[in-house]
């Protein structure tokens, strides 16, 4: 036996200490192979871009991997993955325990607890390793630990990297640029590489130098001119101010705040800083918000809990937190939620189930939750859950964009709301503040009394509201009963009798107030339906222009009666074409009609002009009523279109307000102003229109 031989196998065996080189590949790979087999513990290995292939496609060395594995080997593996070998990367990930990305790796090597091997190639990259260097010596081993350690600690998860590779993401990286010129070509690509944001601050020698030099300027400028916001702070003083004044112009905002050290810069996906930044500027701001040893030490001593207010971005560790914090209750939990929709994803997150442990242990739970369509309902769920939770329906100002909740009025947590329409709770939430501060957390308790006693008066005027609108609604009702006879009977006694002209006019005047009060009782349970939001719509398609044309003909009778020396004239401006639209028909035709009556009775002479258009490329329909009346008082302008909105002696002022319930139940808008330079008042409404 070669006595050579035997050291390689005693050396590779951990008999005898030292470092060895073996040449040629089939001897490479059976060293391979044996470091693989004497290993128990872990293998770190650190390859460069073209070992992954190497790895799965020989078979010996992708069994070695697999069998340390199934021994309870861990194996660590660390390359730089690439377009190239990212699905061999992909297959590595399934036989190791970890594998991560490091840029620009050079060299190869591998470490195990008690061993060290280097491959080596020196003929074409890619091809296995014709020499590779081998030791069991304990410094050597150690030392490779050591660099290895360093260089895991740098990289990045594989699966990170092998999303930017196929999203074609950028690769985060950081830079460090010596020298005047390097920075300012730096900052000019940075500045061309920000597209929606710049957020930046800089020392107050800072403005001279954007406002004159013209590549920051034109750079500024050009984010602006792409949509881009920029916010800058700086240190504005009496040397400065002319160019902080330039700087206003070419920044979305800017900021004074005093002591600015060195400049940092923030985009959309690029962070710049000078090295200044680095060292006392920076001290100075945590060396402000730290506080004394002496006092730190006797919170500890003493069993004191510091007082802090906290913020956490991470809607995970935030809502994890509150969790925490309604388990740890001893006395009571306050919850005061943004929307009724916050308060079913807390529902659905199983809060019903902590709740009920809380309850046990002896706590109370109250909450209050603003007014919805599904407030009840949702109450009504948590009631058979947690039939002990106290929970109250507050009035809808209520609603907030903020859920608050106060533990034992020793600690507090507030959430921003994001979106509240999205299913998970997670992403509905927003940046949450903490604090332990008893004197803001019992602040916040006195508040949520405060809107606890409310929501007692807010239940007795809901109470008292559903009593009166019973009663207008029973009313109105009532009211209707009596009116179709007297109107009905007084048309027939007109018919079949021969009065004399003073019978007539008492008729008249019987069928006028009968058709008043008809009108009233119609428009009371008009309002009814419209604040019960059960203003039923019985959609068809109808050619509006008909519904003008009878509107018209009904206004003409009721001008010939009210203004019998004809003073006032109705004029249609419209086009000849049929006008289909998709909407009630009735209610439309109540909308006109009340628009021209309203028209006649407050217009003596002159004239009427009823208008109708398309707009916005034949997507709606505008209809306009012009009068020459007596205009719309300056005091009610502002509420026309509300309920008892009239200074007329004549009428309830409740039309306008249906006319417009109406309108924007069909999805169109209405509006009125006086005539410009002339008497009298402008209707306008739009409708959708119906493009089959």
């Amino acid at each position: 036996m070669r006595l050579e031989f035997l050291y390689e196998c005693l050396l590779t065996a951990g008999r005898v200490k030292g470092t060895e080189v073996f040449y040629g590949t089939r001897d490479v790979i059976d060293a391979e192979v044996r470091f693989f087999s004497n290993t128990e513990g872990r293998i770190d290995t650190c390859m460069n871009y073209t070992r992954p292939p190497l790895a799965i496609g020989i078979g010996q060395i992708k069994k070695a991997f697999l069998d340390a594995k199934s021994r309870g080997v861990r194996l660590r593996y660390l390359t730089e993955i690439t377009n190239e070998n990212i699905s061999y990367c992909k297959e590595l990930i399934k036989i190791v325990d970890e594998l991560r990305h490091l840029d620009a790796i050079k060299g190869n090597f591998m470490i195990s607890e008690g061993e060290y091997l280097a491959p080596v190639n020196l003929d074409e990259e890619g091809k296995i390793a014709s020499q590779l260097i081998y030791s069991n010596v304990d410094e050597i081993v150690e030392q490779q630990h050591y660099i290895f350690e360093t260089l895991w600690s740098k990289a990045i998860p594989s699966e990170q990297r092998i999303t930017e590779i196929e999203e074609n993401k950028t690769v985060p990286r950081t830079e460090v640029l010596y020298g005047a010129e390097n920075a300012v070509g730096r900052g000019v690509q940075f500045m061309k590489n920000a597209k929606k944001k710049m957020d930046i601050f800089f020392d107050s020698k800072a403005p001279s130098i954007v406002i004159e030099i013209d590549a920051y300027r034109n750079g500024y400028m050009n984010i602006r001119k792409g949509g881009g916001k920029i916010r800058a702070f700086t240190e504005i003083t009496k040397d400065n101010i002319h160019y902080c004044k330039e700087l206003i112009k070419i920044v979305d905002e800017l900021r004074h705040l005093d002591g600015i050290k060195g400049g940092i810069a923030v985009s959309e996906t690029e962070y710049m800083a000078t090295t200044v930044l680095q060292g006392q500027y920076i001290f100075d701001i945590f060396w402000y918000r730290a506080i004394p040893a002496e006092q730190k030490i006797r919170e500890i001593e003493d069993g004191i809990e510091p007082s802090r207010i906290e913020v956490i971005p991470d809607t995970k560790v935030s809502i994890s937190r509150s969790l925490d914090l309604i388990k740890s209750a001893l006395k009571e939990v306050l919850v005061i939620f943004a929307t009724s929709e916050t308060f079913s994803l807390a529902m659905n997150m199983g809060v019903s189930q902590l709740y009920k442990e809380v309850i046990q242990n002896g706590a109370k739970i109250r909450l209050l939750i603003p007014d919805s369509q599904q407030s009840q309902w949702i109450i009504n769920e948590l009631k058979l859950a947690v039939p002990q939770a106290d929970v109250r329906i507050a009035d809808k100002s209520l609603q907030t964009r903020i859920t608050i909740l106060v533990v034992d009025k020793t600690e507090l947590m507030i959430w921003e709301l994001k979106d509240d329409s999205l299913e998970d709770p997670y992403e509905a939430a927003g940046v949450a503040t903490y604090s332990n501060n008893k004197s803001i957390a019992s602040s916040y308790a006195s508040i949520f009394e405060n809107l606890w006693k409310q929501t007692e008066l807010y239940q007795k005027l809901k109470e008292a509201d559903k009593i009166k609108d019973e009663f207008i609604n029973v009313a109105a009702h009532e009211l209707r009963t009596p009116i179709q006879p007297i109107l009905g009977l007084a048309d027939v006694l007109r018919s079949k009798l021969q009065h004399g002209k003073q019978e007539n006019e008492y008729l008249d005047v019987i069928i006028r107030n009968a058709k008043r009060l008809q009108r009233l009782s119609e428009d009371i349970l008009d309002i009814t339906r419209i604040e019960s939001k059960s203003l039923g719509l019985k959609k068809e398609s109808f050619n509006l222009s008909e519904i003008i044309l009878n509107a018209i003909v009904d206004s003409n009778n009721q001008i010939a009666k009210e203004n019998k020396d004809h003073r006032l004239k109705l004029q249609l401006v419209a086009s000849e074409e049929d006008i289909f639209i998709e909407a009630d028909k009735g209610r439309i035709n109540q909308v006109i009609s009340n628009l021209l009556s309203n028209a006649i009775k407050f217009t003596k002479d002159g004239g009427i002009i009823l208008a109708v258009e398309k707009k916005d490329n034949n997507q709606e329909i505008l209809v306009s009523i012009q009068d020459t009346g007596t205009g719309i008082h300056p005091e009610i302008l502002p509420r026309l279109f509300t309920k008892f909105a009239t200074k007329s002696e004549i009428g309830t002022g409740l039309g306008l307000f249906i006319s417009k319930s109406i309108v924007e139940a069909h999805g169109g808008k209405i509006w009125a102003e006086n005539n410009p330079g002339s008497n009298g008042t402008t209707f306008t409404f739009s409708l959708p229109l119906n493009r089959k």
